[in-house]
């Protein structure tokens, strides 16, 4: 008896389908390995605007200190700094003021001058950038 004639397939040709099977490769997609590469380092690269906290918002308020956009420039590249050397949580000095950046989400936590007396003591961070 011949099973082809039948309409059944044979163990052999099922075992080939399924067991000897080669992974299909999806060729719809014509970007290149390179570009793939490239557009996801842009997107783990591109900057976003550093944040500011409900905390440091009020602490900012509470204790008078207001930031120039050069001082904002420089506190964003300290924390640009710390996320590239793989710190998340840093003390970002500048100038009289030290401000505490959680870099996995960009946002200032809380800051301060420098001066205060009884405020020189930093607890939970991994590293720290003076700019």
């Amino acid at each position: 008896m011949n099973i082809n004639k039948t309409g059944f397939t044979s163990i052999e040709q099922v075992t080939g389908q399924y067991l000897n099977k080669t992974p299909q490769i999806n060729r719809g997609n014509s970007a290149s390995f390179e570009d793939i590469l490239k557009q996801q380092f842009l997107e783990k690269t591109q900057v976003s605007e550093l944040k500011f906290s409900k905390h440091a918002t009020q602490r900012l308020s509470d204790r008078n200190i207001s930031l120039t956009d050069e001082q904002l420039v420089r506190l964003q590249k300290g924390a640009e700094l710390s996320s590239e050397k793989g710190i998340k949580e840093s003390l970002v000095v500048m100038d009289e003021y030290a401000f505490i950046v959680n870099t996995q989400n960009n946002t200032v936590i809380t800051a301060m001058e420098q001066e205060r007396q009884g405020e020189n003591i930093f607890t939970n961070i991994d590293g720290a950038v003076f700019v």
